[in-house]
Parts: C-alpha cells; sequence; structure tokens
C-alpha cells in the first residue's frame, strides 16, 4: 500500500499538492541520489589530497654478519617519512576541496533538473485534469442543447437536422473526452520516471492553487541567474581548482624531502673489554628526489594552464548560452502572462455571453441551430486554450528556474 513514505510525508496514492511531487523526487529519484554519492565521493578525496605519503620502513638481514670493532652486525631496520615539498599539499588539498565544491554544484544542478521535469509534468497532469473536466461540462451543455433541438422539433419549431447536428457534437465530445482519459496514462507514466516509481503506479488527479499571473523583471533574472547558477558556480569552482593544479605544477619543479632513522643490531665484540661492545648504532636519515627532468614538468605545468584557460572559456561560453535560453524562455513567459489575461478578462466572458445570448436567439428562433453550436465550439476552445496557457506559463516558470538556480516569485 502506497500510503504513507519513509520519511514521514504521504505516498503517491495521496499526493495532491506539487509540494507532495517535489519532496518526494528529491528524496527517491535514482539520478539525484546518484549525482549526491558522486558528490559525497568527490568530498572524500580531499583528506587523501591533504595526507602526507605512507612512512615506509625497511628491514634488512645480513646472512653473512658484518664484523666490526664492537661486534658484529646481524640485521637492520628503518624508517623514514617523506615531505613533500612546501606548499605541495596545500595545493593539492585546495584543488580537491574546489573540485568536490564544484561537483556538488554539479548535484544541485541535477536537482534543479529534476525539479523543473517533475513541475513540468505535474502541470501538465494539471492541465489534462481541467481540460477533462471541461469537455465533460461541455458535454452536459451539448446534452442540454441537444434537450432544446428535440423540444423545438417535436414542437415543430425546428426541423430534424438541428437534432442531428447535437448528435455528432455530442459524439464528437465524447471521443474528445475520451482521449484526454486514455491520454491519462502516458502523462502519469511521464511522472513515475521522475519519482522513481513503479511504471503502472496510479495518481490520483493534482490539486493546483491559482495562477498568479504577474510580471517578472528580465533583469533581475539576468541578476539572479549569474549570481546562482549552479552551472556557472561549478565552472568557477573548476577554474580553482585548474588554478590550484597549476601552482602544483610548479612545485614539481623543487625536491620532496625524506627523513628517516636506521637502526642496526649489533652482538657483542668477541674480544673483551671493547669499549662500546655490543652498542647498537642508530642512524639519522636525510634524502631528497633529484627533479632532473624539466622537460616533463615544463610539459605539466603548460597542461595545467591550458586546462585552466580551457574551463575559463567554457565558462564563457556556458553564459552565452544560458543567458540565451533565459532570453526565449522569458519572452515564452512574458507572452504567456498576456495571453492569460486575454483569455480570462475577454475572450471567455464575451464566449460566456455570446453563448447565453446564442441559446436565448436560438430558443427564440431568431438563429439557427450551427449559430449555437459555433458559439459553444468557439467558448470550449477559449477554455481550454487558457488552461493550456496557464500550464505553459507554469512551465515556463520552471524552466526559468531552473536557469536562474533559484525559485522566482513574481513580482
Amino acid at each position: 500500500m502506497w500510503t504513507t513514505t519513509a520519511f514521514g510525508g504521504v505516498g503517491p496514492n495521496a499526493f495532491t499538492s506539487l509540494n507532495d511531487y517535489l519532496t518526494y523526487a528529491e528524496t527517491h529519484n535514482a539520478g539525484l541520489k546518484s549525482k549526491k554519492q558522486q558528490w559525497i565521493a568527490a568530498l572524500e578525496e580531499v583528506p587523501q589530497a591533504k595526507a602526507l605519503p605512507d612512512p615506509r620502513l625497511t628491514y634488512g638481514y645480513f646472512i653473512e654478519p658484518v664484523e666490526t670493532r664492537v661486534g658484529p652486525q646481524r640485521q637492520k631496520a628503518g624508517i623514514s617519512q617523506t615531505f613533500p615539498w612546501f606548499g605541495k599539499l596545500d595545493a593539492r588539498g585546495e584543488a580537491a576541496l574546489k573540485n568536490a565544491e564544484a561537483v556538488g554544484q554539479m548535484y544541485r544542478q541535477a536537482r534543479l533538473a529534476l525539479f523543473r521535469e517533475v513541475k513540468y509534468d505535474f502541470y501538465e497532469f494539471s492541465y489534462l485534469a481541467k481540460a477533462t473536466e471541461i469537455a465533460m461540462e461541455n458535454l452536459e451543455l451539448l446534452r442540454h442543447f441537444e434537450e432544446v433541438a428535440r423540444t423545438k422539433y417535436t414542437a415543430a419549431e425546428a426541423g430534424q437536422p438541428d437534432v442531428i447536428r447535437a448528435q455528432v457534437e455530442l459524439a464528437r465530445m465524447e471521443y474528445v473526452l475520451q482521449s484526454l482519459e486514455q491520454l491519462r496514462k502516458p502523462t502519469v507514466s511521464k511522472l513515475n520516471k521522475a519519482l522513481s516509481l513503479p511504471e503502472d503506479t496510479n495518481l490520483p488527479w493534482p490539486t493546483v492553487e491559482d495562477f498568479n499571473a504577474a510580471g517578472l523583471e528580465y533583469e533581475r533574472l539576468v541578476n539572479i541567474l549569474l549570481q546562482k547558477n549552479p552551472q556557472l558556480a561549478g565552472l568557477d569552482f573548476k577554474v580553482m581548482a585548474a588554478k590550484s593544479r597549476i601552482e602544483l605544477a610548479k612545485k614539481n619543479f623543487y625536491p620532496d624531502i625524506s627523513v628517516g632513522v636506521d637502526w642496526i643490531q649489533t652482538d657483542r665484540a668477541i674480544s673483551p673489554g671493547v669499549k662500546d661492545s655490543g652498542k647498537d648504532p642508530v642512524m639519522l636519515m636525510f634524502s631528497i628526489n633529484l627533479p632532473l627532468w624539466h622537460d616533463s614538468y615544463s610539459a605539466g605545468l603548460r597542461q595545467a594552464k591550458a586546462l585552466t584557460a580551457s574551463i575559463e572559456q567554457e565558462k564563457i561560453d556556458t553564459e552565452n548560452t544560458l543567458l540565451s535560453k533565459a532570453a526565449q524562455s522569458y519572452y515564452d513567459y512574458d507572452d504567456s502572462i498576456r495571453r492569460i489575461r486575454l483569455y480570462r478578462d475577454t475572450l471567455i466572458p464575451k464566449g460566456e455571453e455570446l453563448l447565453q445570448a446564442s441559446e436565448t436567439a436560438y430558443k427564440a428562433g431568431t438563429i439557427d441551430f450551427l449559430s449555437l453550436i459555433d458559439s459553444q465550439r468557439m467558448l470550449l476552445d477559449y477554455y481550454l486554450s487558457y488552461q493550456r496557457t496557464l500550464a505553459d506559463n507554469r512551465q515556463k516558470l520552471a524552466e526559468l528556474e531552473m536557469l536562474a538556480g533559484a525559485e522566482l516569485e513574481a513580482k
């Protein structure tokens, strides 16, 4: 039974609001979970990058003891620790940290993309619910018109063609309603995919709050996008990581230092009375590697600089692409607001007024039945177009929110 979820919220059978869908998707979507694990894995790179190399333990056994004045040497052991050149560990750790932050921004981008997908499908589902409701209401209206036509036909005030036309319109509306009902399954299937639910999970009709068809300032949108878009922020972190790798490549021209201690086991001397007989020598050791292959180090430095420049150019290109998409989506969003107001404030009220006047005129015999049906068709088209535009408006807002990297409140 899908009634409750592990996080204490409602399950799919009780979903009604958009927030229900978003909360469930964020917790259960497999793709988003994968991105989060990638982020966790990248964070675990940081302590590894900042750690010193493992100490080195050495041991040697003399197959033939080495005779010395103080006694024969039997075996030796040593331990050493390598210390990278000053600043190497800091540069390596900084590169890993900034890379982890870049992966974190990829997770944020995946979350925004998931929310956009859920919102898009949710509003498509909402439109389907409204369209179905409108079709059912119009079906009842056409049945009423058929009854009016039959009454007039019985009273010899209208011909049989009016009744036939009403029956044709009824059949057409029944087909529309059936098509809408059959569209529910593929629409729900898209939502199930985003929610990582079984494909055949049934979802109830959604509840949608009244739309606020208020304007959104384009300049404000651009400012938010440039500040909060996770793609741009991720590329910023990648640039920082690349610059740290440049510093690391510069450090490769300098040697690493190793410090260690060697101990040699020495047995007592054969001759009695030898000073320090059997004393184990202990030796402090220092060593460095010799960075002789400058061509290789120079190539590594040039490579790090080229990668940095590549990411910087990628950010410029990404920013231009995002701004271009934002401009088009903003136009679509703004245009949908104009269409909402047109349908809500002008076309639908006038269409309702025309339909009422047409029904009255048909009953009085001043217009034919075809004019009445035309009025009904026109109003139906206005109703459906209005609901379609409302859904488009919310879908475009979801697109803008994904591009901006933040929720947008229309003002």
